[in-house]
């Protein structure tokens, strides 16, 4: 981590530094109170542990890539869902007016959570760490939601025999299996980056997205592949009942053994643990932390530790808020006006997001834009292929020859979103190559011009084999998207160390979870934007050829408010 530095003028010079080793610590939860020497013996190897490393240790590539396989698991349960949640929808009978409505529910819950777990995560004293509590209840989550989303026709039709009950029950279960899934797995997006972030340095950080993006893509090539595969006429899909049943099988497999992968790749600090190490001098230290962006408002707590001067340097590792480490080093005191001290709401923390710098905030819009063009091309591309390039009828009887080519339709989109995800980890490769060249800002431009061109020439030819070829520029898009804005956070947030250890000032530093979560709230709203806006346009063109050329027209915008509007990284 890059060191605050302070007024020279007001910190005491030290008397002697230590040997190398002997008391100089890397990282906080070092510095024990069970030292045994003078005074100023203490405070020597306090400054000298202020001055010492204390960014987290560099991790391995094979941690890396541990930590990394949860997003081959949330994208290949993503892809089967993006591949099926519509001809499921429309098979157990939803109107077409109503489809792109069953996206509304998750991302408005999403949005209106997300910012409020990202911050909390923050200052999480769970014994497991700030991230991992979160990431498991999300994950649980979203098995719950498949388990509904694919079984759900299945189980009802078991149950009830009447069949206009059946039909809505179907629907409510279906309905309610989506909204789950959907609403876990993009919310559980924002506590991994942000457990990534906690556990390494910032190289580790640029190389652990960069994993990210690949395992997202070819955990999103696998989940389309599966899907690709006509699993009714096989042993497993007579041995399980149905081809839902086969991929709910293999989604299940592969997300439940990647998560558990995940949550033990990489240990995390919790902060129970870091307050009960932490001895008097730092928790004056914590304390005198003023207020900023991310980090909520607080009374003062009164001094521990006379002999501690006022202007200190920031001990913490970057990616904890300002936040946490007051509630930990209070609690480790037992202050008594603790409850003095103002609790998280969403008011307080919806004016913090609002109040961020405003590179952040065009961060953010940027996100959006690019989110919504994708969520309109992802979410009904199979459903594209059936009814535009097929010409099938999705609400012809089911052993019908119209029907049959609709789900000829949806097997090739299965295949095109897999040459997708494919090109997603190529791309992923292709951006190290690039970004010593053009930079963020020119990879971040770059993704959104290639698939806004992609979309637009999709929709206005649709032939399959020009479909095909050019699904590739979803990967462009979706590995943009999934590594360029939170590089680019990354860097605005070291860029802010180096300005304010410059400037000799105390500000505190956003939590992680707070500048991750505000991203990952764009995805909720771009989600609410479709599902409210695409049905119309559908029904008011009368075809669903719509959805590509309205990808095509807000990528487009995007790729205009990046260049006027981001800021450029070196």
């Amino acid at each position: 981590m890059t060191l605050l530095s302070e007024d020279q003028s007001v910190r005491p010079q030290p008397c002697r530094v230590p040997e190398p080793g002997k008391h100089i610590s890397t990282s906080l939860h070092q510095y024990s109170t069970d030292y045994i020497g003078s005074k100023e013996d203490y405070m020597d190897s306090g400054e000298s542990a202020v001055f010492g490393a204390v960014e987290p240790h560099r991790r391995s590539r094979s941690r890396l890539i541990l930590h990394g396989l949860v997003m081959f698991g949330r994208e290949f349960c993503y892809a089967v869902e993006a591949a099926f949640v519509t001809p499921v929808l429309l098979s157990v009978g939803l109107p077409r007016s109503m489809y792109s409505l069953v996206w509304l529910i998750s991302p408005i819950l999403g949005f209106l959570l997300q910012p409020i777990i990202g911050s909390a995560s923050d200052y999480c004293r769970s014994s497991w760490g700030r991230r991992r509590p979160y990431i498991l209840a999300l994950g649980i989550l979203m098995l719950l939601g498949i388990t509904l989303f694919l079984n759900g026709d299945a189980v009802i039709s078991a149950l009830i025999s009447d069949r206009s009950l059946r039909s809505i029950w179907a629907i409510v279960v279906v309905m309610l299996g989506v909204v789950l899934f959907d609403f876990a797995a993009d919310f559980i997006d924002g506590p991994i980056k942000a457990y990534l972030f906690d556990v390494c340095s910032h190289q580790d950080k640029e190389r652990g997205l960069h994993y990210h993006a690949l395992l997202t893509g070819l955990g999103g090539a696998c989940g389309y592949l599966v899907g690709a595969m006509d699993w009714g006429h096989s042993m497993m899909g007579q041995l399980l009942g149905s081809e839902y049943q086969v991929i709910y099988f293999f989604s299940a497999i592969t997300w439940g053994i990647l998560l558990t992968v995940h949550l033990f790749s990489i240990p995390e600090q919790p902060l129970g643990k870091l307050s009960d190490s932490s001895s008097p001098s730092t928790i004056r230290l914590l304390a005198a932390h003023s207020n900023g962006y991310g980090a909520l408002g607080k009374e003062p707590i009164s001094p521990v530790s006379p002999v501690v001067p006022a202007s200190v340097p920031d001990l913490r590792p970057r990616s904890f808020s300002a936040l946490g480490e007051a509630n930990s080093v209070t609690s480790s005191a037992k202050q008594p006006n603790k409850e003095a001290q103002k609790r998280m709401t969403f008011r307080s923390l919806m004016k913090t997001i609002i109040n961020m710098p405003n590179h952040y905030r065009c961060l953010c819009v940027s996100h959006l834009l690019g989110w919504t063009a994708f969520l309109c091309n992802m979410l009904f591309f199979t459903d594209f292929m059936g009814q535009i390039v097929y010409k099938g009828n999705p609400y012809a009887e089911h052993n019908s020859t119209s029907y049959i080519t609709y789900e000829r339709g949806v097997e090739v989109g299965c295949w095109g979103l897999c040459i997708n995800a494919v090109s997603s980890a190529l791309y992923s490769y292709v951006q190290r190559i690039l970004l010593p060249h053009i930079g963020l800002k020119g990879l971040y431009f770059v993704g959104y011009f290639v698939f806004g061109l992609g979309t637009s020439l999709i929709g206005l030819f649709p032939n399959v084999i020009a479909t095909l070829i050019l699904c590739s520029v979803f990967g462009v898009m979706s590995s943009t998207l999934y590594t360029i804005p939170f590089n680019l956070i990354a860097e605005y947030q070291q860029e802010e160390e180096e300005q304010l250890k410059l400037q000799g000032t105390n500000e505190s530093q956003r939590g992680s979870g707070v500048d991750c979560a505000a991203l990952t709230c764009m995805v909720q709203l771009a989600q609410i934007i479709v599902g409210v806006g695409l049905g119309a346009l559908v029904n008011i063109a009368g075809s669903v050829i719509v959805v590509v050329l309205s990808a095509s027209t807000m990528s487009l915008f995007g790729c205009i408010f990046i260049a006027l509007f981001i800021r450029y990284v070196k």
